[in-house]
């Protein structure tokens, strides 16, 4: 019966997505314009209505489906996790699993009293062992490094994606949907999307400015692609950001050359700096100061190098989205 109740329930939202198509009161979906390298001018976002609602929440379907795909028949009832952000999902959800993993990133306090399995790249097979899990959890992009260190136990994993803002929310809905937790889901991604939402209209005519990204090391700053969570975050609002644009990066994280910036120009720089995870504030203002580049940008002179919380936007939260949504949009239209 559980696996004839997945099987349903995953076709009627598929034909719940057909049936809602991209259109608002029969109006093309219109999208946040974006700026590039060879415009002279910059954008502003054309004028839209509030698009997202839960019968269309901008999660692709097909990639819904095969994450859905992946999980056992039989809804499990002892899980463990590897993963600090599916964990908070299972929070959200009211599902207590048997096994979370050992962090310096924030478990659920709820979760205090449950057994800690080991650290996200490689649990401990024997505390896994002993918890007799009948499904594991954890993250996409760890998917071959823990398929490695799990050989020889036999144990149904899923893997879902947690790097970007988008893969929050297919994630959650994944998690909601196969748990049965619908009104949980929906409760959270509702609010979700109403921010997204009000984001939009915000942004309604206003100038999108050119970004850069940047983090700290312990040996140096680097710059950050779209392809990082912050970078995701930046690309929802619909700003440039000029490692994609500009310097052409294909990597997540590059190193930073001072010359390219200078002729980038960006009007805003956001720096995610950390002393328990990397190079401090104090690192980077001693960066600036020992490289006279810096001064030439107009994020210099106009006050637009912003230091960004690391506990907010250095992990890939849910709880966390709609703030950190918040304060990057407050930055450009401040």
């Amino acid at each position: 019966m559980k696996k004839i109740y997945i099987l349903i329930l995953i076709a009627v939202l598929t034909v719940m997505t057909a049936c809602s198509t991209n259109t608002v009161n029969n109006e093309p979906k219109k999208e946040v314009a974006t700026n590039t390298a060879s415009e002279e001018t910059k954008n502003t976002v054309e004028n839209t209505e509030n698009v997202y609602s839960l019968d269309n929440d901008g999660v692709d379907e097909a990639t819904f489906t095969e994450a859905l795909s992946q999980f056992p028949t039989d809804v499990p009832e002892r899980i463990v996790t590897t993963s600090v952000p599916l964990t908070e999902m299972l929070h959200l959800l009211g599902i207590t699993p048997v096994g979370v993993p050992t962090s310096t990133n924030p478990i659920p306090a709820d979760f205090d009293a449950v057994e800690r399995i080991g650290s996200p790249m490689a649990p401990d097979l024997e505390i896994v062992t002993k918890l007799k899990p009948d499904l594991l959890l954890g993250a996409e992009s760890l998917r071959s490094t823990l398929d490695k260190n799990l050989e020889g136990i036999e144990l149904e994993k899923a893997y879902l994606r947690t790097d970007s803002f988008d893969d929050l929310k297919l994630s959650f809905k994944v998690l909601g949907t196969y748990f049965n937790k619908i009104d949980e889901m929906n409760t959270v991604l509702s609010t979700i999307l109403n921010k997204e939402n009000d984001l939009l209209k915000q942004a309604e005519g206003k100038e999108l400015p050119s970004v850069m990204l940047m983090i700290g090391t312990s040996d140096s700053f680097m710059v950050m692609s779209e392809k990082s969570y912050l970078g995701s975050l930046v690309k929802k609002l619909g700003a440039d950001n000029i490692a994609t644009s500009v310097l052409k990066v294909s990597e997540t994280y590059s190193a930073i050359n001072m010359e390219n910036v200078v002729a980038a120009d960006p009007d805003i720089i956001l720096v995610l700096a950390s002393g328990d995870h990397g190079a401090s504030e104090d690192k980077f203002k001693k960066e600036v100061d020992n490289n006279d580049a810096w001064t030439k940008l107009s994020a210099y002179k106009n006050d637009k190098i912003h230091i960004l919380d690391y506990s907010i936007f250095g992990v890939t939260s849910i709880s966390n989205v709609e703030q950190a949504l918040t304060q990057i949009a407050n930055y450009f239209y401040e």
